[in-house]
């Protein structure tokens, strides 16, 4: 396993492409994987339940930014979650670190080029629908992207659709088993709407009162990106939030927003978070 130190928060190195990256990982890997899990804050403790095969940080991956964010690790592991044989990108690139969307994206190419065809990305999120409160899960039905960018933005990619439907970017069969699963952990878990922005500044009342009139029921800095990517690349897309406080005006005048309060929610859920997934890996991809 790869004890390399965590590097300071930078750009990636020299471009590489997403094949060449999976090429130099594979020959290093004892086994393949179909499916991919990216962990979000909150989500990082569910590394618990997968039994490592093989694990290298960012920084020793051709192509792969390595972030600086508190909460995400900057590993990318193989193993086996109930059984099931799975990647796992412990900790993600953003967009607010200064990162353009094309490398905090890279990985998700790279997973495709490494046969992954199910993808399930995480989150930590700010609740807006007023039923919603900390603690709480949300499977994304659909998303808003108030990123003011576009990951496919830019020369067209040989062989992939430059205009990408996203009539259904999170796949219905994936987000049932992702309720199921949420669910059967005991977790409090709805369906909504997720708006992405950019951060790194947290929302003010009055922007979460017009995302609210939008139909948003969520608000984070991530996720859609690596979403819009992967459909363009034809992986399966399922996605969840854990509501780790409510947004900016949405908990009294008084309430205050900070990432190190966001943190500490997400750790109170960890154990659920590492539940609900390990379920949902079992029930859609074990053998049945």
């Amino acid at each position: 396993m790869s004890n390399t130190p965590k590097p300071d928060p930078g750009r990636s190195r020299r471009p590489v492409s997403p094949e060449t990256a999976a090429r130099r990982i594979r020959k290093g890997t004892p086994s393949a994987a179909t499916v991919a899990i990216l962990l979000g804050t909150g989500f990082s403790g569910v590394t618990a339940a997968l039994r490592v095969e093989w694990e290298s940080d960012y920084s020793s991956l051709p192509g792969f930014p390595s972030g600086g964010v508190e909460g995400h690790e900057g590993r990318l592991l193989l193993g086996r979650m109930e059984g099931v044989p799975v990647w796992v990108l412990s900790g993600r690139a953003h967009y607010y670190e200064g990162f353009t969307l094309s490398e905090a994206t890279f990985p998700i190419r790279v997973m495709a080029a490494l046969g992954v065809t199910d993808l399930l990305l995480t989150n930590a999120a700010g609740g807006i629908r007023p039923t919603f409160r900390p603690g709480d899960f949300m499977v994304l039905s659909d998303h808003i992207n108030l990123l003011g960018e576009n990951p496919l933005r830019g020369p067209s990619s040989p062989g992939l659709p430059r205009f990408v439907d996203l009539s259904r970017v999170y796949d219905p069969r994936l987000r049932n088993r992702l309720v199921r699963a949420a669910r059967s952990a005991g977790a409090r878990c709805h369906q909504g709407v997720y708006v992405a922005v950019s951060g790194p500044s947290f929302e003010t009342p009055a922007e979460i009162r017009a995302f609210a009139t939008l139909g948003a029921d969520a608000v984070g800095m991530s996720t859609v990106p690596e979403a819009i990517v992967a459909r363009q690349l034809g992986l399966r897309v399922a996605a969840v939030s854990a509501i780790t406080n409510l947004a900016a005006g949405r908990g009294g005048s008084s309430s205050t927003l900070s990432h190190q309060a966001v943190l500490k929610s997400a750790k109170s859920r960890s154990r659920m978070a590492q539940q609900l997934v390990s379920r949902f890996v079992r029930d859609a991809f074990g053998k049945r």
